[in-house]
């Protein structure tokens, strides 16, 4: 098997360059299909999987599941089975994906920790892209349509939740550089640029054909 793992800063344009790898490689690019997939598995909206991906909930979110979990009695609501999943199932079900996606085939992972799920693969390339802290916010004001100060928070707020899923779950330094084979400022070379080089690199260094037919998640 082959496997590209992408972690990106928010504002870098990082799915971007995953898309156009995977497009360049024909191979399967596991990027928004993880929310859907996560939530059919764990019989939750994909609006409440994607509200909590990639972040670590708050000191009152722990406390009201810890509560409505452990002690039904003093915070009445709905039954257990009508309880969102937990912070560990999601988890749990999110490394499985990961894990049955990369043995099924060549694929592209994109964020959701997968860098750290596979770091000890031999086969996979594991990808960061960044940029400056203005190209950041500039490219979520445009992404986002609105103000460069709003952009800004929200840019902000996402890393700083990245990097504390990864530290949280894996133990590990997100913007560590020794965790990633490749970083690449995407400001500087561009999103086609950086996916360019990702795209070469795996020719080179698994001796594939671009033509090899994408794998589906199933």
């Amino acid at each position: 098997m082959a496997i590209i793992t992408v972690s990106r800063m928010f504002g870098s344009g990082g799915s971007e360059v995953a898309a156009r790898i995977a497009t360049g490689l024909g191979w399967q690019l596991l990027d928004n299909a993880f929310v859907d997939e996560v939530a059919s598995r764990l019989g939750a909206p994909v609006a409440e999987v994607e509200a909590r991906e990639e972040r670590v909930p708050s000191l009152a979110q722990r406390l009201g599941a810890t509560l409505a979990r452990g002690a039904p009695e003093v915070l009445p609501g709905p039954s257990d089975d009508a309880l969102p999943p937990s912070e560990e199932r999601l988890i749990e079900v999110t490394e499985r994906i990961i894990v049955e996606a990369a043995g099924r085939g060549h694929c592209v992972l994109v964020g959701r920790g997968a860098q750290s799920v596979l770091a000890a693969r031999e086969d996979a390339i594991h990808v960061f892209c960044y940029a400056t802290r203005p190209g950041l916010i500039a490219r979520a004001a445009r992404r986002l349509a609105v103000t460069a100060k709003e952009a800004e928070k929200v840019v902000d707020d996402t890393n700083r939740q990245r990097e504390q899923y990864v530290r949280k779950h894996w133990k590990r330094s997100w913007l560590a550089h020794e965790n990633y084979h490749l970083c690449l400022n995407t400001d500087w070379l561009g999103v086609d640029g950086a996916a360019d080089i990702v795209v070469r690199l795996a020719r080179d260094k698994f001796a594939l054909a671009a033509t090899t037919p994408a794998n589906r998640l199933e």
